[in-house]
This record gives C-alpha cells, structure tokens and sequence, in this order.
C-alpha cells in the first residue's frame, strides 16, 4: 500500500512539473512598471554586452598583476665540429656547455601602476552598464506612460459614446412619440458614430503603445492580452534647481564617468611615467668544460642595464598628460549640459503641474457642470442638439487636455529622476 503511494505521489509530481516550468516560462500578462524595468534589465542585448566588458576589464587585472618571467638559455659548444679529422676523443678545443637564467627586476612601480590602471578602467566599464540602464529605464518610462496615457484616452472615448447612446436611446423615443424630427434623430447618430470612429482610432494607438514597450521590455513576440498597473505619477518635489543639479553631479553615471576617465588617466600617466624607469636584468650562469679527459665547471653573475639614451618613454608620457586636460575639459562641458538639462525638466515640471492643477480645478469642473445642465435642458427640450453637442466637445476637449497634461506631468517627474541619476542610485 505505501509502495503504491509513493508510485502515486511521483506520478503526480511528474505531471506538475511541465506545468509549473511552462507558467514559469510564461511572461506576466500584466506588468507593473519595476516589474516592466526589472524585464527589460535582464532581457537588454545592449546592456548584456555592455557587462561583458567588466568581465573583460577583469581579466585586464588578472594581466597587470603578473610579474615577468625569468629567461632560461641552454647552449653547448665544441671546436672544429665539421672538421675532416675530428674524433670526439681528440677535440682542438674544450666542450662546453652552458646554462644561463636572467631575472627582470622591473624599477618604478610599474606592477603597481599597472594594477591601479586595470583597476580604474574596471570602474569605468562598471559606469558605463550603469549609463546604459540609466537611458534604458528612461525609455521604458516613458513607454509605460505612453500606454496609460491612451488607456485613459480610450475610457473617455468610451464614455463619450455611452453617453451620445443614452442620447440616441432617448430621441428614437422622442421621435416614436412625436416629439422630434428625424433630422435630429440623425444628428446625434452621427455624433454617435464619430465617438465610435475615435474608439477605433485610440485603440489603435493603446495596442501601438503596448507594442512598444513589449518591445523595449525584450519580448520576442507581443500579446495581445498584455497590459500595465499604477497610474500617472503625481507627486511634487520639494526641492529646486540646485538641489537637482547637487544631486546629479553626484549620482549620474555618465558624469561619474568623465570623472572616472580623469583619475584613469592620470592612473595612466603614472604607469607611463614608471615605464620611462629603465628595468635591470640579473643573470646567473654555470658553464662546464671538457677537454682531454680533463673537466671544469665555472658560475658567473651578470647584470644587464640597459642606456637611456634615445628611448624614455617620452611619447606616451606626453600623450597621457594632453588626456588628463582633454578628460578636464570634458568634465567640465558635461557639467554644463547636465546643468541646462536639469533647468529645462525642472521648468517643465513647473509648467505641467500649474496645467494640471488649473485644468483639473478650474476649467474640467466647469465643462462637466456645463456639459450636465446642457444635456438636462436638451431633454427637457430648452436645448438645442448642436447647444447640447458644443457643450460635450468642450467637455471632451477639457478631459483630452487633462489626460495629456498629466501624462507629461508624469513624464516631467521621469525626467528629473533621469536627468537627477536617481534611476541608477537606488534613492
């Protein structure tokens, strides 16, 4: 009997398991926008290949930390080899044979330069995977705003036309009863049918949007099923300018890398510096002779420097200092960009969210109050349709302007956390 069970437990676990790997295997159908960044992380080629450039840097290290090998030299000689009358036994001069070792002794650092170097171009690499996934999540940010910027498009399209239905529904009663024309029937159909043309077209435009951030997000193949959770972003920021600016110079990896290549080369101009530096070569040789049944050995130190007189390493020197100015120049030119680009998101920030705050307290409130009272009086019969069609395009138009101006309020806000390094920082 328990023989039995356990055949039964390992069957059902054989059949489970296909089913588990294969919802495992299965993207998310609906996808938050950390979980739409985390995906599009681990599925980016750019951002693949940009890491395997830290794993080469390493395998840099592993090379600047070894020393150079010593040099064995083997030689054996003897007098009048290719002689006509030589014999082994009776040779002119004495056999010898000779084994020699010389050491590089390496002066000026340069191992240590060398293992600096590989070290601060690690860093650099490291830098530059955090640029790219900085430009990626920007994207992907926006892509995700896009798609909640027309699903809101597509539910106001879709409530404009329930809306111009209910009024449809109720002039084919009014014209069953005599009370209206059928031109005014057939007006509001036509509003009718304008609202289920711009369905069409905002789904359209909902369908594009997930497409493109499925693509972003690394998806080999779109679903249609896909779509995305949250809202637009709405919260406002307690600091200025400065403060952003203070920020990004702190925590934007590209301007953390102008300033990385800096101490890289000046990493680099020591190390040039250092090979100047002339290196000794200590040798050590044991020679043994035989001649004439007679045999000796002899041991014999030597020191090879060589003369510094033509070649000290001038050219590399010189070009490491020019870099040292050139990546100065560099920082100081990204500083001023990074500068304007935190001037100009933070002022559109400023300008979506007074837009917002207007159009939602002032004019979107006001376009439904009157949107209401025309549509009461037009069945009440004191409105006219074309009145009543004005007042729910004004109300339309309003809620088109709110939708857009929180969209790119929202954007506003992703913006600043791109320009400000906040994506890549972890605050």
């Amino acid at each position: 009997m328990c023989a039995f069970k356990r055949i039964s437990l390992w069957a059902g676990l054989v059949a489970v398991i296909p089913l588990l790997a294969q919802d495992l295997s299965t993207p998310p159908r609906s996808v938050t926008l950390d979980q739409a960044i985390q995906e599009a992380m681990a599925k980016n080629l750019d951002i693949a290949t940009q890491k395997l450039s830290v794993s080469v840097a390493e395998a840099r290290q592993i090379t600047a930390a070894l020393r150079p090998n010593p040099v064995l030299t083997v030689a054996g000689q003897t007098l009048n080899l290719l002689g006509a009358n030589f014999s082994p036994d009776t040779p002119l001069g004495p056999n010898q044979f000779n084994i020699h070792t010389d050491f590089p002794i390496e002066r000026g650092g340069k191992r240590q330069e060398r293992i600096q170097l590989a070290k601060e171009q690690k860093s650099l690499a490291e830098l530059n995977v955090r640029e790219l996934m900085r430009q990626v999540i920007g994207t992907v940010q926006n892509a995700y705003t896009d798609v909640l910027q027309a699903k809101r498009a597509l539910a106001l399209a879709h409530q404009n036309l329930s809306y111009l239905e209910g009024i449809v529904s109720i002039n084919e009663a009014r014209l069953k009863s005599g009370d209206l024309a059928q031109v005014e029937l057939e007006r509001s159909r036509v509003a009718a049918l304008q609202y289920r043309t711009a369905i069409q077209q905002t789904q359209l435009q909902v369908d594009q949007a997930k497409t493109q951030l499925q693509f972003l997000m690394g998806r080999k193949s779109t679903s249609p099923d896909f779509d995305v959770l949250g809202d637009l972003r709405r919260e406002e920021l307690s600091g200025g300018p400065a403060d952003l600016l203070k920020l990004a110079l702190q925590r934007r990896p590209d301007y953390l890398t102008a300033r990385q290549y800096n101490v890289r080369s000046q990493a680099d101009l020591r190390l040039q510096i250092a090979n100047g530096k002339i290196d000794y070569s200590v040798g050590a040789e044991v020679t043994h002779q035989r001649a004439w049944g007679v045999s000796g050995n002899s041991v014999g130190l030597y020191v090879s420097v060589p003369l510094p007189v033509f070649n000290r390493n001038q050219g590399e020197i010189a070009r490491a200092q020019r870099e040292i100015n050139q990546s100065a120049s560099l920082g100081a030119a990204l500083e001023a960009s990074i500068g304007n680009e935190v001037e100009k998101a933070f002022r559109q920030y400023s300008v979506y969210r007074q837009l917002v705050t207007n159009v939602e307290s002032g004019l979107l409130a006001k376009a439904k109050q009157v949107r209401d009272v025309t549509e009461y009086s037009y069945r009440r019969g004191e409105a006219s349709l074309v009145e009543f069609l004005d007042a729910q395009r004004a109300y339309n138009d309003s809620m088109q302007l709110f939708n857009e101006a929180s969209a790119n309020f929202a954007r506003s806000l992703y913006w600043i956390d791109t320009v400000s390094g906040a994506t890549v920082s972890g605050n």
